[in-house]
């Protein structure tokens, strides 16, 4: 995506590979002249798996700093390194992009309007990271979700905490995806793996840096009937979800619709509102006695509330919600009605 982006670029770029011990041989002198003179015919220096620099950070700092007109761009598939590395040096100095799984907003443009819904069905199942989306057989998709799992997924994780054996966040990650839309108990997570609760929460709050899973907390107001000590744990992507779970099966035979509808909405929602820039937060709302919205919004003053149903049912706004917040707005998103919450416009 780089390159496209370079070439319709009317500035002059130098692209560097970060594995190219050649690269590192060209940045190794730490001098402002040094990149001065590397930097002399290019405005916009790139530098792809840049995690592999040694003190990539302060490189990018003293260009920054010293060479003024320049514009570094640092890409890595090791976002762990990559932050560690570039990070604080970087503070202050740097717009960081996250590039999560195709939105259902970018792909609706792709396809041909009689095929749309059968690709919706598809991707909940089989999900949209870039690699499994262009897989033409389902076959293939399965086969590569199954080595992301096994092997890339993880690796950053296991690298970081000097794991050998992936198995127990993978029973983790088994468990978290059977209660997608739930209250996760840490204490209880921790019971059935044999971890203390302290471990299960690192490896979640990893799992999270990672952009394999992200947190749901509960919302309130300060009103005694509602939860709020309690967090709620989605898959970025459905692909991982269901290999996670060893189910793959077309979604006619699923019985947990439910589940993967809500945890595909909801985290489309929150790619288009990541797109937009917005400042918008995202919590659920749940009460004592069991009346719950599935995702609300607040942005400003303002409060929006989310059913997920896969069917387009009729939902009841819960009556604790419309008393307690009576200028909240709220809403059933069905597979009949799910364009604009999404961002897809036309």
């Amino acid at each position: 995506m780089i390159k496209e982006i370079l070439k319709r670029q009317e500035k002059k770029s130098l692209y560097l590979n970060g594995e190219d011990i050649s690269t590192s041989e060209l940045l190794e002198r730490r001098t402002a002249e040094n990149y001065r003179k590397l930097l002399s015919d290019s405005d916009i220096l790139v530098i792809d798996e840049a995690q592999n620099i040694p003190d990539i950070g302060f490189i990018a700092k003293l260009i920054h700093d010293e060479i003024p007109g320049k514009c570094v761009i640092l890409t890595g598939s090791s976002s762990f390194e990559l932050v560690q590395k570039a990070g604080e040096p970087l503070t202050g100095r740097k717009i960081t992009f996250e590039l999560l799984p195709f939105s259902e907003a970018e792909l609706w443009e792709t396809h041909k309007v009689t095929v749309r819904f059968d690709e919706l069905r598809t991707r909940l199942i089989t999900g949209s990271y870039p690699e499994v989306y262009a897989l033409e057989s389902k076959s293939d998709r399965i086969e590569y979700l199954r080595e992301l799992r096994d092997a890339y997924l993880l690796k950053d994780i296991l690298k970081f905490e000097n794991l050998r054996n992936a198995g127990k966040i993978q029973n983790l990650l088994r468990l978290l995806a059977l209660q997608v839309g739930s209250e996760v108990s840490l204490q209880e997570l921790g019971k059935q793996l044999s971890m203390s609760k302290n471990t299960v929460e690192k490896y979640m709050d990893l799992l999270s840096k990672a952009y394999v899973l992200f947190k749901l907390e509960g919302f309130s107001r300060n009103l005694r009937k509602e939860i709020t000590k309690t967090s709620r744990w989605y898959f970025y992507d459905n692909g991982i979800m269901n290999i996670v779970l060893n189910n793959l099966d077309d979604l006619s035979l699923r019985r947990d619709i439910g589940a993967l509808w809500e945890n595909y909405m909801i985290s489309e929602r929150l790619k288009y509102k990541w797109s937009e820039r917005s400042l918008t937060r995202f919590y659920f709302w749940r009460t004592y006695d069991q009346q719950e919205i599935d995702l609300l919004e607040e942005e400003g003053d303002t409060l929006r509330g989310y059913e997920m149903k896969w069917r387009s049912e009729k939902s009841k706004v819960p009556a604790a919600w419309r008393k307690s917040y009576p200028g909240a707005s709220y809403q059933v998103i069905h597979s009949g009605n799910y364009h604009e919450f999404v961002g897809i416009r036309g």
